[in-house]
């Protein structure tokens, strides 16, 4: 699985079927598969357009007022 993460994100354009095969080997259902394609996807497509935009975490956080060590300005969790 990691393996695959690894290797989908890095060099794309060189996966084949054997790189299912292998972790239809290992256990994996076809959903399982997607899943782990569609997460590693996502965080490179995430990651890319940060990057294009030059954005980094500390970026977001002192825009949006988060202290990466203090938590208190999260809303409290709603109680019924």
């Amino acid at each position: 699985m990691l393996d695959y993460a690894a290797k989908l994100t890095q060099t794309p354009w060189a996966m084949t079927a054997d790189d299912l095969h292998a972790m239809r080997e290992a256990g994996l259902t076809d959903t399982d598969i997607l899943d782990i394609n569609l997460v590693t996807s996502y965080f490179a497509y995430v990651n890319r357009v940060a990057d294009g935009l030059g954005v980094g975490i500390d970026d977001y956080a002192k825009e949006s007022g988060v202290n990466k060590r203090d938590r208190s300005h999260q809303p409290e969790t709603p109680t019924n």
